[in-house]
């Protein structure tokens, strides 16, 4: 009976190596070397012929110009005219105009803008051979760089494409959150952030990078009574093996400390508990709280090559009105992106029963997100506007916005606007900026 059983063992073995090596074929075919469909779809999506080139004279740092800075848009969606492009809209944009009739959804000519370095691409060809997800989904192992599956088959797959998906490696900025309540007025929080996104980092080996995604320094600035706060973070790729680690510093109590509740539905205290802490970049942390199905793709208009919101001429003022972002300063475009929606498992509790996710195929981020409750009703919705910081050049956020649909309040993160300086990706940051002692040493400056 071995020999039976052995040869059945080699026949999968075999199947799977020439499966992988069909799809490291089609990142140079038919589909781009992440993993989205080449050609357009003969109207409005354009096909993808290499994305914005990195910039040299860019520096970084500086806010971007905008490279579609002579284009208007093609028509503007209203609660008026919303029907005739309801097949193209995300559940919560429909909601979003119904709610409150002053929004709008200008669209634009589509460009197919996403890009990144030549070894991002390497490092997700190879992936294709190596990566598995590890049991319920909890991790992903033998994978480095960025996303692990541009081939996926399941929704965990798509959902861990956007969570290893390449943001760089060492970023630093300063931008402000803002929480608007059904009065309009405005709660602004200042804050510093460091990242280090050591599973990007070719140089560290997979044993120095010890089963970590990032690293995460966040002071905050102000108001002055939470001013010299400090969190620290790191991001781990097994989830349930070695959870997220993460520590505060509070000026009061001089002292650093573990927080071990930093995690899927804790409320997010910077939002005034609108959101959760699992809703930090649409989505994070371990998924084993839901099921995850994979829907499918589908055309869509989603907030794409978003330079208008990305202006330092911009104040905060003039980025979010009194119920819901300066519909003047937004820009949507026509892509494809993979739908998964997320239903929450049997026997656990979250705050949100069901939520529903909008993947932009050219780079795996997630652009839109629903939260249902459990009687089925849509709570919240929220966005991500994208850009392509193309001195890198990658894709990623320039803001993020959420609204809370049960009471009319919503929240902002990402305002950089008004620092003087936007994403800085020249700095080079190791493990050893962000441990315990650093923050300690920063504390005391």
């Amino acid at each position: 009976m071995i020999k039976p059983v052995l040869s059945f063992v080699l026949f999968i073995l075999v199947s799977i190596a020439q499966a992988s090596g069909q799809d490291v074929e089609r990142l140079s075919k038919d589909l781009t070397p992440v993993g989205a469909e080449r050609m357009g779809n003969g109207k409005d999506i354009p096909t993808w012929t290499g994305g914005l080139k990195a910039s040299k004279s860019h520096v970084s740092g500086e806010f971007h110009k905008n490279p579609y800075f002579r284009e208007k848009p093609l028509f503007t969606i209203t609660q008026a005219n919303m029907e005739e492009h309801k097949n193209r809209l995300s559940l919560g944009s429909q909601k979003l105009l119904k709610q409150f009739p002053s929004m709008a959804l200008p669209v634009y000519k589509s460009h197919r803008s996403a890009s990144y370095p030549d070894y991002v691409y390497e490092g997700i060809k190879n992936n294709v051979a190596t990566a598995e997800l590890m049991k319920f989904g909890a991790g992903v192992q033998n994978s480095r760089i960025s996303s692990p599956f541009p081939v996926p088959e399941n929704g965990l797959e798509v959902l861990w494409n956007h969570t290893l998906r390449f943001r760089g490696q060492s970023i630093s900025y300063e931008s402000s959150t803002v929480h608007i309540n059904s009065s309009g007025s405005r709660a602004v929080t200042i804050r510093d952030y460091k990242y280090y996104f050591g599973y990007s980092d070719p140089e560290l080996t997979t044993e120095e990078l010890n089963n970590k995604i990032f690293f995460l320094k966040r002071k905050t600035l102000a108001p002055s009574s939470q001013a010299g706060g400090i969190t620290l973070v790191h991001e781990t790729l097994d989830q349930v093996r070695s959870p997220r680690k993460s520590w505060i510093y509070v000026p009061g109590q001089r002292r650093v400390r573990r927080t071990p509740d930093l995690n899927h539905d804790t409320p997010d205290i910077a939002t005034d508990s609108l959101r959760t802490i699992d809703q930090v970049d649409m989505f994070n942390g371990a998924p084993t709280y839901y099921n995850w199905k994979l829907i499918g793709k589908q055309e869509m208009y989603i907030p794409y090559n978003s330079y208008l919101l990305h202006s330092p001429d911009l104040s905060i003022e003039d980025i979010t009105g009194p119920a819901h972002l300066n519909p003047e300063l937004l820009r949507y475009e026509a892509h494809r992106v993979w739908v998964v929606e997320a239903t929450l498992r049997v026997g656990l509790q979250h705050r949100y029963a069901k939520r529903r996710y909008y993947f932009d195929e050219d780079s795996w981020s997630i652009v839109y997100a629903e939260e249902y409750d459990e009687n089925g009703e849509l709570w919240q919705f929220s966005e991500a506007h994208l850009i392509n910081y193309y001195e890198v050049p990658l894709v990623f956020s320039t803001l993020e916005n959420t609204y809370d649909f049960q009471d009319g309040r919503y929240f902002v993160e990402g305002i950089d606007n008004n620092r003087g300086a936007t994403y800085d990706y020249s700095g080079k940051f190791s493990k050893k900026n962000f441990t315990t002692s650093a923050v300690r040493r920063e504390a005391r400056r």
